[in-house]
């Protein structure tokens, strides 16, 4: 149980009643007793807790009822204060994404007209139109026992950290295309680890606000999203969520294959199939293996800065996600680049994750440090924060094997694009298209691009998204040219 603990991240489902090759036997009452028994003997001696997920009756040959059940034994890790997941939320303009966030983590329904977002929106602007133009986080925690802690009884973030062994972290991200680029900078920066889509169901293809929709029109427009999904250069396998059982399958699907895509009808405003939602979310598993986070852990320090704030009786803050490493109260590091490509030092004074206090961040957590007096009018969106030991490489000018997925004509040297690398977001020219002389949609080329404004942190293999406009690209980094702090004054004009 330790081993499966331990790979799992804190969690692990056990099914009884299913033998070592996968035969559905199951147990006869009496021994499914003795089973769970020894099973909450074993959770105990490891400090872990278990809830049954579902029982389901087998055929057999037997004469006695006999049935399968499967269990979900959790554990927080002793290095960390809860179990992390953090869900990018989506959607175009008005499909009701602010709503069902304030719907989950206040834990009050909606009245119709948008009551439950307005504890959500950050601007006032925001409450006025009714629309997200920032990036927002919302938690919903899961106690032991697979229970919501949320504000309902009015808790504070802190309260709900603390009785939470689970912890969803929701990034609410912008619909309207005005808002693009904060959206995209949402998503390459903050590192999720899956998205949730909505599509309002009175509007098209949908999944939220089927309080609006008869049953026919909820079920015509989830046979087009399930048509979408299937298509080739989707590839998924959708899955409509009617019930707990339903919920359990997808979860535990969903972590073994990229293609599953679960599909909820949902009302914020009736409530339909919410509590479905927040069963699977209970039991979704971290998409990562601890293997993977320790090999991350010990690599250097690097922390994205992807936020900045100044803090009353605090001082300058910075949120972001430490993407290798591990950083500590205390801990002197280097943060760069700056405009003339030096990294100057700091200190970390403290550290907050969800709003409460915490002595360490380790690889693939989210947090805010606090910098003391350090000048905030040297920071800025896209810097790191790396081990001074790291000498950190920047450059100006980095190749990239792209897919040019939408232009309306043809991509050519001169081009200027928007580059979105990690929490890197700055507008770059097309320098040169190795083998052809321009791209149209749909091809591929390794292409060399220069940054205008000032130079970037850039590792190889990172991925990338460039746009402009209509025109749309990914691709990942093959190379780049370091250049010293020297270069990049000249490079860029200083």
């Amino acid at each position: 149980m330790k081993w499966r603990l331990q790979e799992g991240r804190g969690e692990a489902v056990y099914q009884i009643g299913v033998e070592d090759n996968g035969l559905l036997v199951g147990l006869a009452e009496e021994e499914m007793r003795a089973s769970l028994k020894t099973l909450h003997r074993m959770a105990e001696k490891v400090g872990a807790d278990i809830t049954v997920l579902r029982e389901r009756e087998v055929d057999y040959d037997s004469d006695t009822p006999r049935k399968i059940t499967e269990v979900l034994v959790r554990k927080v890790p002793d290095n960390q204060q809860f179990l992390d997941l953090r869900v990018a939320v989506l959607g175009n303009v008005d499909s009701g994404k602010s709503t069902l966030l304030g719907v989950l983590t206040q834990g009050e329904l909606d009245n119709g007209r948008g009551r439950a977002r307005l504890n959500l929106f950050r601007h006032l602007h925001e409450i006025q139109s009714g629309r997200t133009s920032s990036i927002s986080f919302e938690i919903l925690g899961f106690n032991s026992k697979g229970e919501v802690v949320n504000y309902s009884d009015s808790r504070t973030a802190e309260e709900i950290c603390e009785s939470s062994s689970k912890m969803i972290t929701f990034i609410d991200l912008a619909g309207h295309h005005k808002y693009l680029h904060t959206t995209i900078f949402g998503l390459t920066s903050y590192c999720p680890d899956c998205a949730l889509l909505l599509v309002s169901a009175n509007t098209g293809i949908g999944m939220s606000k089927v309080d609006l929709c008869a049953k026919t029109t909820v079920e015509r427009t989830v046979r087009q999203l399930e048509r979408v999904l299937k298509q080739p250069g989707c590839h998924k396998v959708p899955m409509l969520v009617t019930s707990e059982d339903d919920a359990v399958t997808a979860a535990q699907q969903f972590a073994q294959s990229p293609n599953v895509t679960p599909i909820f009808t949902l009302s914020s405003v009736s409530g339909e199939s919410l509590d479905l939602l927040k069963v699977f979310l209970n039991i979704l598993p971290p998409l990562t293996n601890s293997k993977e986070q320790e090999e991350l852990m010990q690599q250097l320090t690097e922390f994205q800065v992807d936020e900045i704030y100044t803090v009353p009786e605090v001082g300058t803050v910075v949120g972001g996600t430490l993407s290798s490493g591990i950083c500590r109260e205390g801990d002197q590091l280097v943060v760069g680049p700056t405009d003339d490509g030096c990294f100057l030092e700091l200190r970390v004074c403290s550290i907050q994750r969800n709003r409460s206090a915490c002595r360490v961040l380790r690889a693939g957590q989210a947090a805010t440090l606090a910098l003391g007096d350090f000048d905030r009018a040297l920071l800025r969106k896209g810097m790191v924060m790396v081990s001074p030991e790291m000498n950190p490489i920047i450059c100006s000018v980095f190749e990239a094997e792209i897919v040019l997925l939408f232009h309306a004509t043809t991509f050519r040297r001169g081009f200027q694009v928007t580059v979105h690398v990690g929490n890197v977001r700055q507008t770059a020219v097309v320098e040169k298209i190795h083998a052809k002389d321009k791209l149209r949609t749909g091809e591929k080329a390794v292409v060399r691009f220069r940054f205008l404004k000032h130079p970037e942190y850039l590792k190889v293999g990172a991925k990338l998204l460039f746009r402009e406009g209509v025109t749309k690209g990914i691709g990942h980094v093959t190379d780049v040219q370091a250049i010293s702090a020297g270069e990049a004054q000249a490079n860029m004009g200083f």
